[in-house]
Formats: C-alpha cells, structure tokens, sequence
C-alpha cells in the first residue's frame, strides 16, 4: 500500500484513541474502543500480518466490544449529572 494510506490509517487510530479515553459516556467509549480495534486491524492487514488482523477483528473489534457495551447496559446510575 502506498504510505499516505498507512498515515491516514495511523492518524484515525491515534483520533479514536484519544476519543477513546476522552469521552465521558461509557457507551460511547465502548464503541470508540470498538472502532479503534477495527482502525488496528486495518492497520495490522496493511502491514501483511493477516492473522493478526483477523484476531484483531474476530475479538478486539467483536467480542471485546460486545461484553463492554452489554456491561455498560447491565450498570445502573447512582447520580443524575
């Protein structure tokens, strides 16, 4: 692939990241956390290593995300801010 590509691709990664840890809703953390796994496989499929991209995809972007946004749904708020 060419290198403006890997540099987008970085670019997204370090954005969710930092989106990531930045937002406050655990929701949308979760999610962003989901996103930044996907941003990862891409980046683990354009460097040739395909298995890791396909574990990347199969539980960092899946089944991790899955249990993070289920617990999320299972908590309960003990304030209203």
């Amino acid at each position: 692939m060419a290198w403006p590509l890997d540099l987008i691709v970085l670019a997204l990664v370090v954005v969710v990241g930092i989106g990531a840890l930045a937002v406050k809703d655990l929701l949308g953390s979760a999610i962003l956390f989901g996103a930044y796994s996907f941003m990862m496989c891409l980046l683990w499929a354009i460097m040739g290593a395909v298995d890791v991209a396909f574990t990347e995809a199969s539980v960092g972007a899946g089944v991790s995300t899955v249990f993070f946004v289920a617990a999320v749904f299972r908590t309960t708020r003990r304030t209203k801010d």
